[in-house]
C-alpha cells in the first residue's frame, strides 16, 4: 500500500498506543479513548486495521484466543511527526522549510526561554544540511 498520511482520527489511536508500555487490544484502546473522542468501538477497529495496512501498527495474535490481536506501534511518534511536518511544508510552502518556519514564528508570541530553545535547535542543525540553499530538501 502506498504511504498514506495518518488521519486525525488515526492519530488519536496512535497517541494511545505511543503512551502505552505494552501492546493493546482494540478494546483496550477504545476504553482508553472513551470520554476524549466520539468514536465507536467498531470504528476504532476499522482505523486500527487501516493503520496496520499503512504499516504504522503491527500486531501479534493472542496465544489463548486467535480472535484477539495485540497492537503495537511500528513507527515512533517522532518519525510520524517528521513525515507529517514534511508533507505540511510540501503542501503549503512549496517545500520551503524556511518559509514554513518563518510563517510559524511570526504567528506566535515567544518567550525568551522558547527563543533560546529554538536558537539551540538551529545551532544543532548547522552543518547537517549538505544540499544547496536553493533546494531545502
Amino acid at each position: 500500500m502506498a504511504k498514506e498520511e495518518i488521519t486525525p482520527s488515526e492519530w488519536q489511536i496512535m497517541e494511545v498506543l505511543w503512551a502505552s508500555d505494552t501492546p493493546l487490544t482494540s478494546s483496550e484502546v477504545y476504553k482508553r479513548m472513551q470520554g476524549n473522542v466520539d468514536m465507536s468501538q467498531r470504528m476504532v477497529r476499522v482505523l486500527m486495521n487501516r493503520l496496520n495496512q499503512k504499516e504504522v501498527l503491527g500486531y501479534t495474535v493472542d496465544e489463548r484466543d486467535s480472535r484477539v490481536y495485540h497492537y503495537y506501534a511500528l513507527k515512533q511518534k517522532e518519525e510520524c511527526v517528521k513525515e507529517k511536518s514534511r508533507k505540511f511544508v510540501d503542501s503549503y510552502f512549496s517545500g520551503s522549510g524556511t518559509n514554513a518556519m518563518a510563517a510559524l514564528l511570526q504567528s506566535f508570541d515567544l518567550t525568551d526561554e522558547q527563543i533560546k530553545e529554538l536558537e539551540e535547535i538551529l545551532e544543532k542543525s548547522k552543518g547537517r544540511g549538505t544540499e544547496s540553499p536553493d533546494k531545502e530538501r
